[in-house]
């Protein structure tokens, strides 16, 4: 299965985070399949950014974002647009 998930970088104690696209077997920063974000927690208010069309793509293909990536996807109003499509 596919997932949509967080994978860290970044120094000790000074994480950042990048969304990508990755098979569910493999380790947290392992290997993926395609990047498609960045979250920044440290920032005040959080950063995030992400590539709109890569995410709409991978979920209408099948991918299953982790709950800290949905509620990341559904703060940028990707998963409403995916809702709204299906129905």
């Amino acid at each position: 299965m596919v997932k949509i998930r967080l994978r860290r970088v970044g120094a000790p104690k000074k994480p950042n985070y990048r969304l990508v696209v990755a098979d569910s077997r493999s380790p947290r920063n392992g290997a993926f399949i395609e990047i498609i974000g960045f979250y920044n927690p440290l920032t005040q208010p959080e950063t995030f950014t992400v590539n709109e069309e890569a995410a709409v793509k991978w979920l209408n293909n099948g991918a299953q974002p982790t709950a800290t990536a949905a509620r990341l996807l559904t703060k940028a109003g990707i998963m409403e647009k995916i809702k709204s499509a299906k129905e």
